[in-house]
């Protein structure tokens, strides 16, 4: 079974995301929307949508989300689930379900059962607030490291976000998300831990609609701080406790952006200079250790 959580927060494109629910050729699934404490009642709305899918309502006392999206995640899992060989999908309140989301998903598992594989993604496309598409549609490989997923999309050549994916209930019990701020780059970390840094499985038959506007995380701009700032800490496990699942090629590319996100964060300081070189250096990369010193001495006129 899937349980489909719905971290429900505003009502503006809610409808749509209910709507591309009861339109599921395959009904086997449950979902569970988590209130939170929004000052939006969607009640009413979801009236509409009795008995077209099987649903549970929670609309919870405080507002969690604001002080930390994950732990909104985590009570709403725990309320939600009732057996850990289910699946789970946590799907954005603005984004939309192809209409055979949960059919390929039934259609694949036996596959994905005999490759023992904890983390399923489909493919997407980025709409705007008017249904749009601003982006291409996005496939990926039908099985894939997950790390070369996350390098595809760091290197802009792919995309990822939380509700085109589908994982195991146990293995989100055993790693869990880690918990950075406004959840930003929480979901990359879950893919890489929940497939122990291995495979992902992908249904291209199937497409996700991810909405992008001012009213979501990714497309406001009024929070690039805090955003910033959780980048930086998610760079920073990536390559104090993780670095040697990746690739020679792609962990430069890791270093290259946590030079950027430290500089922004930390500031141009002599500490961020010797820790941002000692990393080129120790993994070897010599180009790249002039190439940071020429910008932080000469363009940044540090020191």
């Amino acid at each position: 079974m899937i349980t489909i959580i719905i971290p429900y927060y505003k009502r503006i494109f809610f409808e749509e995301t209910l709507q591309s629910l009861a339109k599921q050729t395959d009904k086997r699934f449950k979902v569970f929307i988590g209130d939170d404490a929004s000052p939006e009642d969607p009640t009413k709305l979801l009236e509409q949508f009795k008995g077209l899918f099987d649903f549970k309502y929670k609309k919870f006392k405080t507002n969690l989300g604001a002080k930390s999206l994950v732990q909104h995640w985590e009570r709403c899992i725990a309320l939600a689930v009732e057996d850990d060989k289910d699946w789970l999908l946590i799907l954005g309140d603005d984004d939309i379900l192809g209409k055979n989301v949960i059919d390929e998903f039934y259609k694949n598992l036996d596959e994905v059962n005999e490759l023992n594989i904890n983390v399923i993604k489909f493919s997407t496309v980025v709409i705007d607030e008017f249904n749009k598409p601003i982006t291409k549609v996005f496939k990926s490989a039908k099985i894939e490291k997950s790390t070369d997923a996350f390098y595809n999309k760091i290197s802009d050549s792919a995309r990822s976000s939380l509700s085109e994916h589908i994982f195991r209930t146990a293995v989100y019990k055993e790693k869990g998300f880690q918990n950075y701020s406004l959840a930003w780059h929480s979901d990359d970390m879950a893919w890489l831990q929940f497939t122990d840094f291995e495979n992902i499985y992908s249904l291209n038959n199937a497409l996700v609609s991810i909405r992008v506007s001012n009213n979501s995380i990714s497309g406001s701009e009024s929070n690039s701080i805090e955003k910033n700032k959780a980048s930086y800490q998610f760079y920073h496990e990536l390559i104090y406790k993780y670095f040697n699942n990746f690739s020679w090629r792609q962990k430069n590319l890791i270093l290259r952006i946590f030079e950027t996100k430290t500089l922004l964060v930390k500031g141009k300081k002599i500490s961020s200079f010797y820790e941002i070189s000692f990393l080129f250096l120790k993994n070897r990369y010599v180009f790249s250790f002039f190439r940071f010193t020429f910008r932080f001495l000469i363009k940044h006129k540090a020191f």
